[in-house]
């Protein structure tokens, strides 16, 4: 592993200052670009996929600054929509335009990477010469790690960190370091082939990243990150200067980051200038107004038709004038409001003896996963499990089914328990198996609450899986309609316990939004596994995180209640160790010789870092006095102001980040 990954969790992400060495352009718009064209157009796009329409006539531009997010049912074309913008897939009619000299990013919903290629080399494929540099001076730094005297690797390592220095690329080798640290990507010598589907999405994201696009193009970029690093990309892609056009599951995520909202809906695009709760608002009035404009247009064709069968006589200018507005009516396409996902509460007895986990402990490979846990669920629990990935949360569910057995205790069950277990792998699903008989198999009908039954067929309409798709092949399906029609199926079964293994990936928002309101009037247990903070906030009432060394705890309340917990224990933590370094007033004088003998020395990286901090940071503080004075000089130019301030929020974040860097390599 890199030396920079292992020491650098907290360095800054931008390390020049000063606006004439472009330094500052990372993370402010360059002022040309706002009165240039849009940086991505689609004008008039279409595509059919799988001899099923997708969209037509999609247009709408990204600004430079733009912060876009698309939403829309599973199977409505987002991804394929992505994919066109990002030139990875063509459309069938229409245009794309890119402003001249723009570049984009795009991470794809599964990342497809050349297996032999190491980490490091895909982080920085299809990269600038910038970039290059950056990939070469860190490949010297990793042989450097291995062969510590070879006068060679030396020689090409000082030569490369003189070609970065007279680029000023050190801001963005600063840049990588963080994103890589934060995305827990430690082995960058790693073959991709060797990797997860996670860790794989994490190397794409980190890619993205780091080259710091004029557009980044993000499909599902919070599949497969924990919680914590949901919050640090949310907050780092609100500093972002490029624009953005993205699609997630993730509704906290989906609020903070976007400005604007597009909406693929029944073919076509509608564009809302606001963010996803503002979009919720305008939605709604307009759904609304669609449900008694439909009403008020039924009523009015019912009452011509009727005329019309009367056998009017068009002999008057105004009696062929009804007739012709008739039949035009008659002929118009008929606009349904739009059809939501109803997903009925299904009733089945559960017992007093749920889940009971007795002392059960869990390694794999000397890690140890699961230690002396014990647990006892009860009818009606809500049960939310977090924690980072790999710390064994799916090993914990496997155990309640017994794909998995303990390496010590037990895990029972009660007599009566009915489990359903939403898991992340789409399993017994057949390419040519029809749809319907899929759903059937986990049931003809279902009962409900209130004594009566559903069929498969009914609840596959109720899913948006209308008649005739119901005798498709599953073949025809998209990865998102895959995990609906995996849900459906599930509930078929009539679960009394669900298991839901990161449920919200790959599912679209209406979709998540009836399946919460199912659990919240569902009577049996449900154990949660998830990173969606919005989710887990609607859907648990208990918290049980893996936090390391085999350990569970569990915080009262819902996800919001644990972050309460977990800021007010840090606060304590922080003032009582403020507390202890008070010195004691009747403390005698002690020399700390001895023991600043054993630290360890800065690195040849780290003295160059610190050579570099200090002169960065010099050249910060005289650019801050510098945006001060030019605010008072253009108070009443309102332009200039706004990107004066705008420059200024920006640069004391960077200072701020330097500074720490600065003061943790002094210290040391």
């Amino acid at each position: 592993m890199l030396k920079f990954l292992r020491r650098n969790l907290n360095s800054f992400e931008s390390a020049d200052f000063s606006v004439s060495n472009s330094a500052l352009s990372l993370l402010a718009v360059p002022t040309s670009q706002h009165n240039r064209m849009p940086v991505l157009t689609a004008l008039n796009l279409s595509k059919d996929f799988r001899n099923k329409p997708l969209f037509s006539g999609v247009t709408f531009g990204i600004d430079w600054t733009d912060r876009v997010g698309l939403i829309g049912v599973n199977g409505s074309g987002k991804t394929t929509l992505m994919r066109i913008l990002a030139g990875e897939m063509p459309s069938d009619s229409g245009e794309i335009v890119i402003a001249d000299g723009a570049q984009m990013g795009y991470l794809p919903q599964q990342p497809v990477f050349e297996a032999h290629l190491s980490v490091l080399d895909a982080l920085f494929s299809k990269s600038s010469a910038t970039m290059q540099l950056i990939h070469d001076y860190e490949a010297a730094c990793a042989a450097l790690e291995h062969d510590h005297s070879n006068e060679k690797l030396l020689t090409r390592m000082s030569e490369l960190s003189q070609q970065i220095d007279a680029a000023g690329a050190w801001e963005l080798e600063s840049n990588a370091k963080s994103i890589l640290s934060q995305l827990g990507i430690t082995d960058t010598e790693q073959e991709v082939g060797t990797l997860s589907g996670g860790q794989r999405k994490r190397v794409a994201l980190a890619h993205a990243l780091i080259t710091r696009p004029d557009l980044l193009i993000l499909d599902e970029p919070t599949n497969h990150l924990d919680a914590e690093t949901i919050q640090w990309l949310e907050d780092y892609l609100a500093r972002y200067s490029g624009a953005l056009f993205l699609v997630t599951h993730d509704r906290y995520f989906l609020d903070r980051v976007t400005n604007r909202i597009v909406e693929i809906d029944r073919g076509t695009t509608q564009t809302f200038a606001g963010n996803y709760s503002y979009y919720l608002e305008k939605k709604d009035e307009q759904e609304a107004r669609r449900g008694v404009e439909y009403e008020k247009r039924k009523q009015l064709m019912k009452a011509e038709l009727a005329w019309l069968r009367r056998g009017a006589k068009a002999r008057t200018t105004k009696q062929k004038a009804r007739v012709d507005r008739a039949e035009e009516m008659l002929s118009a396409p008929k606009e349904k409001p739009k059809q939501e996902i109803e997903i009925s509460a299904i009733g089945r007895r559960l017992g007093t003896k749920v889940i009971e986990f007795e002392k059960v402990s869990k390694s794999y490979d000397n890690l140890l996963l699961v230690k002396d846990f014990t647990l006892i669920v009860q009818r009606g629990d809500r049960i939310g499990i977090i924690g980072a990935n790999g710390t064994g949360k799916t090993t914990l569910l496997d155990m309640v089914v017994g794909r998995t057995q303990p390496d010590s205790g037990s895990v029972s069950l009660g007599p009566t328990v009915k489990i359903g277990y939403y898991d992340q792998e789409n399993r017994r699903m057949s390419e040519d198996q029809r749809l319907i008989d899929y759903v059937k198999e986990g049931g003809e009908n279902i009962p409900t609450v209130d004594g009566g039954t559903i069929s498969a067929s009914q609840m596959a309409e109720r899913f948006l899986f209308p008649g005739a798709m119901q005798f498709a092949p599953i073949s025809k399906l998209s990865g998102g309609e895959r995990r609906r029609l995996y849900l459906l199926r599930l509930l078929m079964e009539s679960p009394n316990v669900l298991l839901l293994d990161e449920p919200t990936n790959d599912l679209d928002i209406p979709t998540l939004v009836a399946l919460e309101e199912y659990l919240d009037s569902f009577a049996g247990c449900v154990i949660v596994v998830s990173h969606d903070r919005y989710f887990l906030d609607r859907v648990v009432d208990r918290v049980f995180r893996f936090e390391g060394d085999g350990r569970i705890r569990e915080y009262p309340g819902n996800y919001s209640a644990f972050l309460e917990i977990r800021e007010r224990e840090e606060r304590e933590r922080l003032a009582a160790e403020a507390e202890a370094k008070k010195p004691k007033a009747v403390a005698a004088p002690v020399v700390a010789v001895a023991p600043a003998a054993k630290g360890r020395k800065l690195s040849f990286k780290e003295k160059q870092e610190l050579e570099k901090l200090e002169v960065e940071i010099g050249r910060g503080e005289t650019r801050k006095k510098e945006i001060e004075i030019a605010l008072n000089a253009s108070a009443a130019d309102y332009e200039a102001t706004s990107k004066l301030i705008a420059e200024l929020t920006a640069l004391n974040g960077m200072m701020d980040i330097a500074v720490e860097r600065w003061a943790e390599l002094s210290e040391i």
